[in-house]
């Protein structure tokens, strides 16, 4: 398999953007959403002092944490390389505007978007990290990998192939579509419960991990039990995936969703009864992400057409 330009930068994007959301996931466990108190600059500066003593005028040295200020530097910087790369594919998508427009427009609106992003990225700063805002900025970070994956996946379906009958198919669809409206549903809770997370560790008197789940109320309770169909939804996809003759990279991506999902269950009893640690913060909220992307991307094979398909 060969591909061309567009298709490499594209797939690269892809695997940037989600580097991007788990480095995100990074800076905010660790709390260093505001290791730069200021935007587009850090500190005044284009790179951030590495020291006390390179501290510019204007900013208290209780705002500077070398380690805090580096990691959201670094965050910052990879924001702008996946800039650039949606630039870049932007650019290249222009040789399908005839003959596949889709792949276009979908490249330009990962382009709008990502400006859009990055505008917002400003305003979570300037908020002092208002909890709704990160909220939405992870968000729509959600939402522009998906754009970019749909626009690689229609560049490269060529390469795919999906030989199913046509009520295998159906089945399949019913199934990942409910999956996937499941899992946003429970995106949101696990947003709410990220915020009321949020509101526990920034308080005046912050109280030890192990007592923030029993401080999390209603909405962590309805994360909790509504993860209980997302757990059957999910046996009832590996039940149709052994047992319909499926086979080929739909197979691959099916048993991804499968896994992906068990992994997810997992963190979630970790992060109940180990006392919310960092680290699965981090690999939950990634996780969603890919969880969200497999879905989207199984249901987007599910919609290649194959002579099984006309003949069922």
């Amino acid at each position: 398999m060969k591909l061309n330009a567009y298709q490499k930068t594209a797939i690269a994007t892809v695997l940037a953007t989600l580097f991007l959301i788990f480095v995100g996931g990074l800076v905010r466990a660790a709390g260093a959403g505001l290791g730069c108190p200021d935007w587009p600059k850090c500190f005044g500066l284009w790179i951030p002092p590495t020291s006390l003593e390179g501290l510019p005028p204007g900013f208290e040295p209780e705002q500077f944490n070398v380690y805090k200020t580096w990691m959201e530097y670094v965050n910052r910087l990879v924001g702008v390389v996946i800039g650039l790369l949606i630039i870049a594919t932007f650019l290249r998508s222009i040789r399908y505007r005839k003959d596949k427009p889709s792949i276009f427009y979908a490249s330009a609106t990962a382009l709008i978007l990502v400006l859009f992003q990055g505008w917002l990225g400003g305003q979570v700063v300037e908020s002092g990290l208002e909890v709704w805002l990160i909220t939405v900025h992870m968000i729509f970070a959600m939402i522009i990998v998906n754009v970019l994956l749909f626009a690689t996946f229609k560049a490269t379906e060529h390469y795919v192939r999906v030989e199913i009958d046509s009520q295998t198919r159906r089945q399949l669809v019913i199934t990942v579509g409910v999956l996937l409206l499941l899992t946003t549903v429970q995106l949101f809770f696990g947003t709410q419960v990220r915020e009321s997370i949020d509101l526990i560790k920034n308080a005046v008197i912050v109280p030890p991990r192990s007592e923030w789940v029993g401080k999390l109320g209603l909405t962590f309770e309805i994360h909790r039990s509504f993860s209980w169909l997302l757990v059957a939804g999910t046996f009832f996809l590996g039940y149709l995936l052994k047992k319909r003759n499926i086979e080929g990279k739909l197979l691959t991506v099916g048993w991804s969703v499968v896994s992906l999902l068990v992994a997810q269950a997992l963190t979630g009893i970790g992060l109940n009864y180990l006392g919310m640690p960092g680290v699965l913060q981090v690999f939950h909220l990634l996780g969603f992400a890919l969880v969200v992307c497999s879905q989207f991307l199984m249901l987007l094979m599910l919609g290649i057409k194959s002579e099984r398909n006309l003949e069922a």
